[in-house]
């Protein structure tokens, strides 16, 4: 079965227009200092770095539009290093320096009073063609040298894009490993009173800007998975009343039912090639573990156990799958090859665990676990070994991870009910890898199930 809806997101790649990006070589006498050596380092397992305090001037510009973008762009970058938790962007109050000339070096004595280690400049230049050319530079202070330099080339709607991007490539350069900021996020967008709500699938930058629908709330949707590849989306959909897993793709805005199944299907995911989902399948009271090859519509059956298997989440090199089930007695996470074979038990410590999902670096599996009446986030080893608690809080559950595997996005609701009974909502969080970063990400109203998209390309 395929359907159009109606309607159409804005997703359809306006949000890709072209980009030209340039590395700084020569174009002002300077060049990219040596090799990529980070000046903070992050040791995840101990407690809360202290962020870097980095300033971010307005990008300038000569005519009005230039110098409005200029404003917005580093109004962007300051929040996304912000939100990061490594970075502490100055005051703009406390700068000394004023009138920067891009093409010079930076007063490098008025940047170590007010104690910034980082400088971003920038500028933006409206061309002949309408397009514009958005330029930047990362300077360390203290060593009084450029440490990266771009340039990009777009048309002027796509400048909340180009801030991200330049974003991410301040965060490697500054961290040594990638940045997570040009990404999106899809979730579940909610209204209405707790015993009936709308869910419509939605999407978003991972900033909260630009939110869209992309369905109309006419029917329940859940738990929306990226494809690692591609633009399309999977998620369970009761469309037509039917409980079944459908791929969405966002730049055509058609759906599809995958299979034909006589029972419920749900839990989807992608494999990391994005040629296959996982999936569970319901049929008389038991569900298992299955795969579908999206290409030629194959499936194969990975678990026969007469037991609950579901939630099942690819290893990132595609070997293994981790997945929760009730088989030992209470609901627990379990590893096994793909092919279904060698089934592990990794989870012992006491409670319920679900949702696992595997990192995209391979280290850790995030989970949601249920202890006398508390919902935690936490990561594990893919061994079992070293579980930590993130989070904690009121159905907090559901976790996704960036694309660099250093943040995790879940939902949590609030129960702070009026004597009407209002007051109920579920939003949208993020926390970092050490549990001190907590924060809560912007959406228009209620939301839930995130999924954290890969980097865009």
């Amino acid at each position: 079965m395929k359907m159009k809806f109606a309607f159409r997101s804005n997703w359809s790649f306006g949000r890709r227009l072209a980009l030209a990006l340039t590395v700084f070589l020569g174009s002002y006498g300077f060049l990219t200092t040596g090799p990529a050596q980070a000046l903070l380092t992050i040791d995840i397992t101990q407690g809360t770095a202290d962020p870097l305090p980095v300033a971010v001037p307005d990008f300038i510009g000569s005519t009005e539009l230039e110098k409005r973008i200029g404003a917005d762009i580093s109004r962007v970058i300051s929040a996304n290093l912000d939100r990061s938790g490594l970075f502490k962007p100055l005051d703009p109050r406390s700068f000394i320096e004023k009138n920067m000339n891009f093409a010079s070096s930076p007063r490098f004595g008025d940047w170590r009073i007010i104690n910034a280690q980082g400088l971003v400049t920038g500028q933006v230049v409206e061309e002949a063609d309408g397009r514009l050319r958005v330029e930047f530079r990362l300077w360390d202070i203290f060593a009084e040298q450029q440490m990266v330099g771009f340039a990009f080339e777009t048309t002027p709607e796509n400048w909340r894009r180009v801030s991200h991007l330049v974003s991410d490539a301040i965060y490697e350069r500054l961290t040594g490993e990638k940045g997570y900021f040009d990404t999106r996020v899809v979730f579940i967008a909610e209204s209405g009173g707790k015993g009936n709500r709308t869910k419509r699938l939605s999407i978003m930058d991972q900033d909260g800007a630009n939110p869209s629908f992309l369905t109309d709330g006419s029917y329940l949707v859940l738990t929306p998975r990226f494809s690692p590849t591609t633009q399309k989306i999977t998620y369970l959909s009761y469309f037509s009343g039917k409980p079944r897993v459908y791929l969405f793709d966002i730049e055509s805005g058609r759906q599809e039912v995958l299979g034909d199944f006589p029972g419920m299907t749900f839990a989807p995911r992608f494999s990391p090639d994005g040629n296959s989902v996982l999936l569970s399948y319901e049929r008389d009271g038991n569900s298992d573990v299955y795969t579908m090859d999206l290409r030629t519509r194959q499936v194969v059956r990975l678990t026969s156990d007469p037991n609950i298997d579901t939630s099942p989440s690819y290893s990132p090199d595609g070997r293994q799958i981790v997945f929760n089930s009730d088989r030992g007695g209470s609901s627990q996470l379990y590893v096994m090859n793909a092919d279904g074979s060698g089934v592990r038990r990794i989870s012992f410590e006491q409670g319920r665990y679900s949702t696992p999902v595997w990192s995209p670096r391979g280290d850790l599996i995030a989970f949601t676990k249920q202890y006398l009446g508390q919902f935690y986030i936490g990561v594990m080893r893919p061994d079992g070994s070293g579980e930590r608690v993130l989070t904690q809080g009121y159905h907090a559950e559901g976790p996704s991870w960036s694309p660099n595997g250093r943040v995790v996005i879940f939902f949590k609701e609030t129960r702070s009910l009026d004597e009407t009974g209002r007051g109920y909502s579920t939003r949208l969080w993020s926390v970092d890898l050490t549990g001190f970063n907590e924060r809560p990400l912007n959406t228009p109203g209620d939301a839930s199930d995130p999924a954290w998209s890969p980097l865009i390309q």
